[in-house]
């Protein structure tokens, strides 16, 4: 099968596989828009970036849906040659992203190491940066449950949802089963990050 005698030799000037260098961390602040349909604000700023549940607001801190942060920056002192490509890496996100710079779709993450190439759409000044993060439903169920329940009473549906009316009780889910209690632990959401800047040359 295979052939004795056989000299191998390894090169020791090559390089068998890319080098990352942190060149940037965007530090600024945040501008965070949630669905108001769902409970959120329209309009927030985050000085740091941080765990929804850890916020004051209860409708970001039991939010679940999308959330959209926006930031500019500049590229100064990333140089881009014919063999380098340039990262964004978003460290830790719950649960998964969109990410768009310049108006250009990079992709979406959902696992480690979560990063998207953005090599082709970094600009020197004035990027534009929009990553729209989705975390899972369980804090909306946890966070009406803090409210009046008007749900199912002696078997019977309430007569307002029969009847195609407004909730009185503010509450934006209805379930007939109840896995999640007011006082059940909530679910790690949002962008965690730090978001940083990454080059190589391969």
């Amino acid at each position: 099968m295979f052939k004795k005698d056989v000299v191998r030799t390894v090169s020791s000037n090559q390089i068998n596989f890319p080098s990352f260098k942190n060149v940037a961390t965007l530090k600024a602040p945040w501008a965070v828009s949630f669905d108001t349909v769902w409970g959120g604000p329209d309009k927030v700023v985050f000085d740091i970036l941080t765990d929804w549940t850890r916020r004051p607001e209860s409708g970001i801190k039991y939010y679940s849906g999308i959330a959209t942060y926006r930031q500019s920056f500049d590229a100064g002192g990333i140089y881009i040659t014919n063999t380098s490509r340039v990262y964004l890496y978003l460290s830790e996100v719950n649960n998964m992203a969109r990410v768009k710079l310049n108006g250009k779709y990079l992709g979406v993450v959902w696992t480690a190491p979560w990063k998207v190439d953005i090599t082709d759409a970094l600009k020197q000044k004035n990027n534009k940066l929009e990553i729209a993060v989705a975390n899972l439903c369980p804090n909306r169920l946890i966070g009406d449950e803090q409210l009046p329940d008007d749900g199912i009473k002696d078997g019977r549906w309430p007569a307002g949802l029969l009847n195609a009316r407004p909730r009185t009780s503010g509450r934006f889910t209805f379930t007939t089963f109840k896995p999640y209690k007011k006082d059940s632990m909530l679910f790690q959401s949002g962008l965690i990050g730090p978001v940083t800047i990454w080059q190589t040359d391969f």
